[in-house]
C-alpha cells in the first residue's frame, strides 16, 4: 500500500485576521486552531506520519503542542520558507523513506471530515492526484484592476478548492521540482501538478471545511466546533 504522510502547513502570518497572534494559534474552544488540525490527522489510523511546517519563530511552541497533546505521528516540526510553496517543499523533503502517498493540508482548516479525507485518498490511489472541493454557491465575476466586471463564468463549472490535497509523492515532487526550475509560484499544490499535464480529480466535501482566515470566520468556527463536530 505504501506509507501515507501528511504535511500540515502553518507558516503564514495571517495578516487578514487583524490580530497580533497568527491565526493558527488563536484559541478555538479549549485549544489552538492548529491543535484541532493536528489531532484530526493523529486520529486517522491510515496516516503514518505528520510533518508540521511553521514559522521559524514558532518551532519551539509547536514542538510543545506536539508533546503536550500527544501528537505521536508528528515526526518533525520544521521552519517554513518565504512562500507556502517553499514550506510544502520543505515538508516533502522531510518525509520518511517508503512514503508513497502524501496529503498537504492547511493548518487553519480544522474541520475536514474524516469520510471526505478517506474519499480523497481513495480517489488519489486510483488516479494519482485528488483534492477536496465544494461547488461555488455565489455568482462569480472576473473583475479588473479598476474593479469593473469583465466576465461572468458559468457557476456550474466553478468549485472552491479546499485541502487536504492528495498525491502520489513522486508526482508531487516532480511538480515542485519543475516549478522551482521555472520560477513558477502557484496558489496550491494541485496547480503545480496540473502544469505537468496531469488531470487532478475533485472529491466533493462540505461547506464546514472552512479555512479560518478573517475575524468573521471565528464565530462560525466556534459554532462548528460545538454543534457539528461535537468537540470542546
Amino acid at each position: 500500500m505504501g506509507k501515507l504522510g501528511v504535511i500540515i502547513v502553518a507558516a503564514g502570518r495571517g495578516s487578514r485576521m487583524g490580530t497580533a497572534e497568527s491565526k493558527q494559534y488563536l484559541q478555538l474552544g479549549q485549544k489552538p486552531i492548529l491543535v484541532h488540525t493536528l489531532q484530526l490527522f493523529q486520529n486517522i489510523q491510515e496516516v503514518d506520519e505528520i510533518i508540521l511546517v511553521v514559522g521559524a519563530d514558532d518551532v519551539d511552541r509547536c514542538s510543545g503542542y506536539v508533546a503536550d497533546y500527544g501528537i505521536t505521528k508528528a515526526t518533525q516540526v520544521l521552519a517554513g520558507g518565504a512562500e507556502r510553496q517553499d514550506s510544502v517543499r520543505q515538508g516533502l523533503g522531510a518525509l520518511q523513506p517508503g512514503t508513497e502517498w502524501v496529503m498537504v493540508h492547511d493548518g487553519v482548516r480544522p474541520f475536514a471530515k474524516k469520510e471526505h479525507i478517506f474519499a480523497c485518498m481513495t480517489k488519489t490511489r486510483e488516479t494519482g492526484a485528488a483534492v477536496l472541493a465544494v461547488p461555488v454557491k455565489d455568482t462569480i465575476k472576473v473583475v479588473d484592476s479598476n474593479k469593473q466586471i469583465q466576465s461572468t463564468p458559468d457557476r456550474r463549472s466553478l468549485w472552491a478548492i479546499q485541502t487536504p490535497q492528495a498525491f502520489r509523492l513522486a508526482l508531487l515532487l516532480e511538480a515542485h521540482e519543475q516549478a522551482e526550475r521555472e520560477g513558477f509560484l502557484g496558489t496550491d499544490d494541485a496547480m503545480l501538478v496540473e502544469r505537468l499535464g496531469i488531470k487532478v480529480s475533485v472529491v466533493e466535501s462540505d461547506y464546514y471545511n472552512i479555512k479560518i482566515t478573517t475575524p468573521e470566520d471565528l464565530p462560525w468556527a466556534e459554532w462548528i466546533v460545538h454543534n457539528v463536530r461535537g468537540e470542546a
